[in-house]
């Protein structure tokens, strides 16, 4: 905007500027030809009234610099120079003259600018023209432009620098905010703005903010504590109603069909409400950053078929576990992850599935640079044959209890809703990613990247 400002104020006052001087220069160029083209005409006219001849006449003149001189005398042309004579005379211009009426033209000769004055001279019976070479003006005005355009730019130059200076001096504690903001939103509730002493605005606003991010990590810290002592505090009566439900099913062929009913339905709540305070344990702990890692190498391809053999245990009766792809070019890449947990990432993908998507039908293993380009990853998709899932899903089905926008009508809707978010604290704890995207024959696809092991990335682990 600075830079804008002045351009915009160089451009005017540089237009104005120009366009007065060439004004003022070119009307003092044409009054001042006039005034010699008269005082010119008036000694022709003495000459020819002594009977001079036309040439001594013209040759006596007192003509500026590139000034020349073309008289009509009685019919015929008499030139002052060789180089300009009656046809370098505008037509209209010499038939007013020659009619009895003074007039000027500015016209453009061999490539130089000229004014042509012409004087009728009826005492005489004759009309007396003169050209007055403007190329020196015309170079002064050129000059002038140059000037004022190069002036303009150094303005407009001038001005952006200060604008950017100003502006950055005044945005800087903004964008020390903004990259606050973007730490904070990744999760380090330490980031803290520095305390602006100099400036009592940005001292408000910083002691707001660093307020904020306070009671923000009390507030998430007060909530994980909650959800901690919540989920510790429930296994205990669930551990009770646990072997309570173990005696009842060891005596269930002595009861009727109607009590059989009601503790089958007991016991499939019973195991998802084990499982949901499993998960938030899982989930708490990860918040705190207390989370326990065991790392091991493994082949990928032992792995995956090893994990889909464990989750398809706990998958619901009747749905049939999917069918295993390696490429032959991972088969054995060694990978660096904490076996439990990668199970647990396959278990709840393919009970995602069942749940929502029709069942799993593949899980296909395949190799693939990382983003950086710099080390190969394997990449772990779990297909199934649903619907998919829409573009304004695809992040959010990996937040905590989001269950998505038709979670009625898709599969039974046992889910707890924590399932895939799991998958991506796992996921993160391995240095891995996870996203979800369509499969080219329909159906959603989870894709989980794992990277190579490297000894000298995992070493600090």
């Amino acid at each position: 905007m600075f830079g804008l400002g002045a351009l915009v104020l160089s451009m005017s006052m540089g237009g104005l500027s120009y366009f007065t001087a060439r004004h003022f220069l070119l009307n003092e160029r044409h009054n001042t030809s006039v005034q010699q083209a008269y005082v010119n005409a008036s000694l022709i006219r003495t000459y020819l009234h002594s009977g001079s001849s036309k040439v001594n006449a013209l040759g006596s003149l007192a003509s500026g610099f590139g000034s020349h001189s073309v008289l009509f005398d009685k019919g015929k042309w008499y030139p002052g120079s060789i180089s300009i004579g009656q046809s370098a005379i505008p037509r209209q211009l010499r038939a007013l003259v020659i009619s009895g009426t003074p007039a000027t033209q500015n016209i453009t000769l061999d490539g130089a600018p000229q004014i042509v004055v012409g004087i009728p001279v009826p005492s005489v019976h004759a009309a007396y023209f003169e050209f007055f070479d403007v190329s020196d003006l015309a170079h002064t005005l050129q000059v002038l432009a140059t000037t004022l355009f190069a002036a303009g730019l150094v303005t407009t130059l001038l001005g952006a620098a200060v604008g950017r200076s100003a502006s950055g001096r005044s945005l800087r504690p903004l964008s020390e905010v903004s990259d606050a903001a973007v730490a904070i939103a990744g999760g380090d509730l330490k980031t803290r703005l520095p305390v602006a002493s100099g400036d009592p605005d940005l001292a408000g606003l910083t002691s707001s903010f660093n307020y904020m991010v306070d009671q923000l990590g009390e507030r998430i810290e007060r909530e994980a504590r909650f959800t901690s002592d919540v989920s510790h505090e429930l296994r205990s009566p669930l551990t009770t109603l646990s072997a309570s439900l173990d005696v009842l099913e060891s005596g269930q062929d002595q009861l009727s069909p109607r009590s059989a009913r009601a503790l089958a339905l007991l016991s499939a709540d019973l195991h998802r409400f084990q499982r949901m305070v499993g998960d938030l344990l899982e989930i708490s702990r990860s918040d705190s950053g207390s989370a326990e890692i065991w790392l091991e190498e493994v082949h990928a391809g032992e792995l995956v078929r090893r994990s889909v053999e464990v989750g398809s245990r706990t998958l619901p009766k009747g749905v049939s576990p999917p069918n295993v792809t390696v490429d032959p070019a991972v088969e054995s890449a060694q990978l660096m992850v904490d076996k439990r947990r990668f199970e647990r990432v396959i278990a709840n993908l393919l009970e995602n599935a069942a749940l929502y998507g029709g069942g799993a039908r593949s899980v296909k293993v395949t190799p693939r640079q990382s983003k950086g380009g710099s080390a190969q990853c394997v990449v772990v998709a779990v297909e199934d044959n649903g619907p998919g899932v829409s573009r304004q899903e695809r992040h959010k089905v990996f937040e905590r209890f989001y269950r998505g926008q038709a979670a009625g009508q898709r599969g039974t809707g046992t889910g707890t809703g924590l399932g895939l978010a799991l998958v991506a604290e796992h996921v993160r704890l391995l240095k891995g990613s996870v996203w979800v995207d369509d499969t080219p024959g329909g159906g959603a696809r989870f894709n989980v990247e794992l990277p190579v092991a490297d000894s000298s990335e995992w070493s600090s682990t």
